[in-house]
């Protein structure tokens, strides 16, 4: 039997078929468990908790970490440590979680579906969720931690620049923990106050020992952190990762 032979409209009508089906960026997500407190299981969230001593002075300022898919936490903990499921400092006290479908995950690099897709693919596109985060521990486990220069609000913005979250590349530790602090949720009234009875001893001790100069001093020192974030983000590039 001889070969059947195609003309040239059922070509390029099937062409055009293949060209539809490889270029949609918008690939099917698997749902999401539930989130789990008492398991420590947040799908898909950044997650926060307070920092002893630092967060006693400045409560806004905690430690951060990123979910996978299947709620285990990833945070960097250290130099050249990123740990999983083993969220230093203790229990998570507030989370946040997001919307997987304001990603990109770009089968390939012609089928992005964000605007940024050249800056994207810079900062490293990912096919995934857990993808963009694997990479971004593999990047950061030969990284030195510094509280100034490289720290954990520095991975998940990096993990948040590969999924190009919100159609943004340009996440940094300053819109990090401003997202996380103004949309973030209390896991349960004990977070509340394991996060901020420290700040209000201190401060009330503070009072006592030193007057209303310990206010001013605790100010000072807020502004001091706040605008060497600030500046160096913004005005210095490259130096905090």
């Amino acid at each position: 039997m001889s070969p059947k032979v195609l003309s040239s409209m059922e070509l390029e009508a099937d062409f055009d078929g293949e060209d539809i089906s490889s270029t949609d960026g918008l690939q099917e997500l698997w749902p999401l468990g539930e989130i789990d407190p008492k398991r420590a299981r947040f799908p898909c969230c950044i997650v926060w908790t307070p920092l002893p001593v630092v967060s006693w002075l400045a409560p806004y300022i905690g430690h951060v970490g990123i979910c996978q898919e299947d709620g285990a936490v990833l945070d960097f903990a250290g130099s050249n440590l990123v740990s999983v499921d083993n969220f230093a400092y203790g229990s998570v006290a507030r989370y946040l979680q997001l919307d997987r479908k304001k990603c990109c995950f770009p089968a390939n690099l012609a089928a992005h579906v964000c605007e940024r897709s050249y800056n994207h693919s810079e900062v490293g596109a990912a096919i995934s969720w857990d993808d963009a985060l694997q990479s971004g521990m593999r990047r950061f486990q030969h990284k030195y931690y510094n509280l100034f220069t490289c720290n954990c609000h520095s991975f998940v913005a990096n993990c948040l620049n590969r999924l190009a979250y919100n159609g943004s590349v340009e996440w940094n530790v300053l819109n990090v923990a401003a997202l996380v602090w103004f949309h973030g949720r209390w896991v349960d009234k004990m977070s509340v106050v394991r996060s901020f009875l420290p700040f209000s001893t201190v401060t009330c001790i503070g009072i006592l020992m030193a007057g209303w100069s310990f206010l001013v001093g605790m100010a000072a020192f807020s502004a001091l952190l706040i605008g060497w974030f600030v500046f160096t983000v913004y005005c210095i590039k490259g130096l905090v990762c």
